[in-house]
């Protein structure tokens, strides 16, 4: 069952509403914008009744404040308003709202105005979750392409992907970086994860599948790999704006090789200025690369790995997103209580 928001300061008019939606569709009554966008933190809506005129927080600004938080984005916003001027119609289309019903509301209209958008609404969002397996298995596709480069580290950006989700959540069930990390966030760095070595794509093989330690010279270049990716990410952003996580793909690329001493690479960045899902990648990226086998040498044992990463904390890891894998390790393979 569909759950409808009703925001409306006229008791009367949310009483009656709800008789009409009563057997139809779930639904909360809220009579402030205030109240709208508390709840609407704690569950969201399929669909908002928005009063235009009310004391303290109109319809308009409270429309504006629930389109600020990008969960609540997509949600369609229906106006009501007992007002017959046509600018207030039009100013409320304009504001970004769905659709415009006068009051007093009748039955069959709101009912038909609601099914209309309900449906409207779920063929946007099939269409969109289309869309983004499309984009995410071509961002994949091209992330296995360069890695295939190098057959020895097949199956890397399938782990590391799920690395970062699982230090993610943990960090959220943490309720750390609260201003940073949330449930959509989190989904972006995840889609975002693959793309991390793309810059890879602009390194020779004489390089990347050199057989022993690369020297001075050889690491000047491949280090370059980190500034080429990000400007690859930038640019494909540019021309698919739409396509959001490339944001957080552009800053992972750029920047999971910073270190929290401010001694890593390409720009030397340091602690908290190394943007968040760079320094939950950083994690994940040099884990997995631990246990890789490499073509210069053999993957060590996940328990080894685990005390690297562990001995990092401080210095080439931020400690908080180390304290999260300690605590997720038992999830990653190979490693049992031996960890410690």
């Amino acid at each position: 069952m569909k759950d409808i928001l009703v925001v409306d300061d006229n008791i009367a008019s949310l009483k009656q509403i709800a008789s009409f939606l009563a057997g139809s569709y779930g639904y909360s009554l809220v009579s402030s914008g205030r109240e709208a966008i508390s709840v609407c933190a704690q569950s969201l809506p399929d669909l908002i009744l928005l009063d235009v005129k009310m004391p303290d927080m109109d319809g308009f600004e409270t429309l504006a404040a629930l389109r600020k938080n990008p969960v609540l984005s997509d949600v369609p916003v229906i106006f009501l308003s007992s007002s017959r001027d046509n600018a207030v119609e039009v100013k409320s289309f304009r504001a970004g709202a769905m659709d415009f019903i006068k009051k007093p509301v009748e039955r069959s209209i709101l009912l038909h105005r609601l099914e209309l958008h309900l449906n409207i609404s779920a063929y946007q969002s099939a269409l969109a979750d289309s869309v983004k397996a499309m984009a995410d298995n071509l961002a994949s596709s091209i992330a296995e392409l360069i890695e295939c480069r190098d057959e020895e580290t097949g199956g890397h950006v399938v782990r590391t992907s799920r690395y970062v989700e699982m230090l993610g959540k943990e960090l959220m069930e943490k309720e750390l970086f609260l201003n940073e990390l949330s449930g959509p966030a989190l989904e972006m760095m995840v889609r975002a994860a693959p793309l991390h070595d793309i810059g890879k794509i602009a390194i020779s093989d004489r390089i990347l599948l050199k057989a022993d330690r690369l020297d001075d010279e050889e690491f000047a270049v491949m280090k370059k790999h980190a500034s080429i990716g990000a400007e690859i990410l930038e640019n494909m952003y540019a021309r698919t704006p739409s396509q959001t996580y490339l944001r957080y793909a552009v800053m992972i690329a750029e920047s999971h090789h910073e270190q929290w001493s401010g001694k890593g690479y390409p720009r030397g960045t340091a602690g908290e200025e190394i943007p968040l899902c760079a320094r939950i990648m950083a994690v994940a990226d040099v884990y997995d690369a631990l246990v890789s086998n490499r073509i210069y040498r053999r993957g060590m044992n996940a328990v080894e790995a685990f005390h690297i990463v562990m001995e990092g904390r401080g210095t080439q890891f931020d400690p908080r997103v180390v304290d999260a894998f300690r605590v997720c390790c038992l999830k990653f393979p190979g490693i049992d209580g031996q960890a410690g």
